[in-house]
């Protein structure tokens, strides 16, 4: 496809939010570096017509790294002998949170494995203390897969946000990455509950995962269009050396990047983050993100003596600028990218917030 045939369907995805399958594989494949940065600038000046040149911050608190699953692809999973186990107490969160308010942060991102030590009671009273400190903040909960009437206690208990990663919109690609005994289906109900129980809700898909092909990616758009989440998390699949993906090739930064740009021209205002895995396979990931159309960034809560036992994957970045504690240097890096970091909630512009909430 010539290069101005792939500017047209670029002006037809702004315009209509759609393209044909064979329309977004051309956009997917294209070998054009003048292409892919007028698809970057296209969504950044998307990004801005409804968020100008503001970057939300969320304070990530990775709570706890134990998880009963035993996904391919985690270093956190179950069967990872070598894995160093933690996990916070409530007390240890709420010092957190009370840093990061020190800080700027108007969010709180509690991460953690599927740790059945946190019940809905639990984590329950988690949501209602930090919420009890903290009234003008927003908590955003990422805590896997639960049934429905779990998601409603933790939304009544007052929790703002939910991020669940749908990995693929492929069953047979989702069953690749997964142990039997874990549902693409029961993964894409929890997302279509936690939608209709009224939370802000974050989907997404690793970029470069194992077996992943351009029919996936479009898949993965499709639902994109189907749930309309507040939110997507992509990130390269990166190895990690205790998981039988270990060998595998990581994902690229290029790539990445390129999809930010789509999804950004295919749900105008939605929460885009620059995430720490991009910031680890290149070093000015985070910058490139941005400059891609994505207008969030995540620097790590968690007390520094656990931050290396979350190891998802390997390298992960987290001392430094993706600190919290160094926001200065993180504002400096935004900075150069012509855009700047704000504080506040950062919600969807499409979000009618309620009393208390």
């Amino acid at each position: 496809m010539t290069e101005k045939n792939l500017i047209s369907l670029l002006t037809k995805l702004e315009r209509t939010q759609d393209l044909s399958d064979e329309e977004f594989a051309s956009l997917l494949e294209a070998d054009s570096s003048a292409f892919c940065a007028e698809l970057a600038l296209r969504a950044r000046n998307t990004r801005e017509r409804y968020y100008g040149k503001d970057v939300y911050i969320r304070g990530l608190i990775e709570f706890t790294n134990y998880c009963r699953n035993n996904c391919y692809y985690c270093g956190i999973r179950r069967g990872n002998e070598r894995a160093q186990r933690y996990r916070l107490t409530c007390e240890e969160i709420l010092a957190c949170c009370k840093a990061g308010y020190q800080l700027g942060f108007r969010t709180f991102v509690l991460q953690g494995g599927e740790d059945s030590y946190f019940t809905d009671e639990r984590l329950a009273g988690l949501i209602r203390a930090i919420k009890k400190s903290h009234p003008d903040c927003a908590v955003t909960l990422s805590v896997g897969e639960r049934e429905r009437d779990s998601y409603e206690k933790l939304f009544e208990a007052g929790a703002d946000r939910y991020l669940l990663r749908h990995e693929t919109a492929d069953k047979a690609h989702y069953e690749s990455l997964h142990p039997a005994g874990m549902s693409w289906e029961h993964r894409l109900k929890c997302l279509r509950d936690l939608k209709a129980i009224g939370y802000q809700v974050g989907c997404g898909m690793m970029v470069g995962s194992p077996g992943q092909t351009t029919a996936h990616l479009i898949k993965d758009f499709r639902l994109l269009q189907e749930l309309q989440p507040e939110m997507v998390g992509i990130g390269p699949f990166i190895p990690q050396q205790d998981t039988p993906f270990a060998d595998q090739p990581a994902g690229t930064a290029e790539l990445t990047l390129r999809l930010l740009s789509i999804i950004r021209l295919l749900l105008p205002q939605v929460l885009l983050p620059a995430t720490t895995a991009l910031g680890t396979i290149d070093p000015r990931g985070r910058e490139k993100g941005l400059l891609a159309g994505a207008n969030v960034l995540m620097p790590n809560l968690s007390p520094v003596s656990v931050r290396k036992k979350y190891a998802l994957y390997d390298n992960k970045i987290c001392t430094g600028e993706e600190a919290a504690e160094c926001i200065r240097c993180l504002s400096g890096r935004v900075a150069s990218t012509g855009f700047h970091i704000v504080k506040g909630r950062g919600d969807h512009p499409g979000f009618k917030r309620k009393e208390g909430r």
